[in-house]
């Protein structure tokens, strides 16, 4: 009975997977991430199928419990990781920072994605009421994207009516570790107050990153992100920061 109760759930995760995947490609998020929660519902599928079919009980035990302590493992890391993911979520900075970071994401033909205007618009808003605080706009230029991130960026806030002369462009970055360095490179000293503007899911490496780095006073500034990709987004950041952490980027 305890088998074939489990087998259910493995289907209804699998279930639950292939529907979350589809939900995020149809809405189109900007990034084949997505995929791994099909490789998951391909995994509780199998499981589901082994359970049922008894194939679970024919492999040697040893090799089961290696398996069970190394998923215990992985999900007790993931659920760590979360949690200081979500220590951020609500970061709002200090008043009167030298320098607000504006880590880059997707430009489309239209205009910035979803993902980046809200970290924009986070960035307007500290700016507006930070009138002495100058802005780096940090993104290389991918292969999908019309221009760089850094320029979609500029012209963005500009635009909006923030001062030109308040935004410096970083424009060869491809990714959060090369946001924060070459934006440090731009500033050129670490001993000034600086502000990380992202996605409340990526508050938590982009300060560590700038920490790291050698920054000596530092906060972040969460802006928001579509309900439709946050658990996708919050996955993938785990897979992120254990990147970095492997390659010794956070510490």
């Amino acid at each position: 009975m305890g088998k074939r109760i489990m087998s259910i759930i493995c289907i209804l995760a699998a279930l639950c997977c292939f529907g979350y995947c589809a939900i995020v490609f149809m809405v189109k998020s900007g990034s084949r991430f997505y995929l791994v929660w099909a490789v998951g519902g391909v995994c509780f599928a199998v499981l589901a199928w082994m359970l049922y079919s008894g194939m679970w009980d024919k492999i040697p035990l040893v090799f089961r419990k290696i398996f069970m302590v190394a998923v215990l493992a992985g999900v007790t890391v993931f659920v760590i990781v979360e949690g200081c993911i979500i220590s951020r979520f609500h970061d709002q900075g200090k008043e009167g920072l030298d320098y607000i970071i504006v880590l880059g994401a997707q430009m489309k033909q239209a205009g910035p994605s979803a993902v980046l205007k809200f970290r924009l618009d986070a960035a307007y808003d500290y700016l507006t009421a930070n009138e002495d605080t100058i802005c780096i706009v940090s993104g290389g230029q991918g292969s999908n994207e019309p221009c760089s991130e850094a320029e979609g960026m500029y012209k963005y806030l500009v635009d909006k009516g923030i001062a030109p002369e308040r935004i410096i462009m970083e424009d060869q970055s491809t990714d959060t570790s090369e946001n924060i360095a070459y934006s440090m490179a731009l500033i050129g000293r670490t001993d000034v107050s600086v502000g990380i503007v992202t996605n409340n899911f990526h508050v938590f490496r982009g300060v560590h990153l700038a920490k790291a780095a050698g920054v000596q006073d530092v906060s972040g500034i969460a802006a928001r992100s579509n309900v439709y990709f946050q658990l996708n987004n919050m996955v993938r950041e785990f897979f992120g920061i254990m990147k970095d952490l492997v390659c010794g980027n956070l510490f």
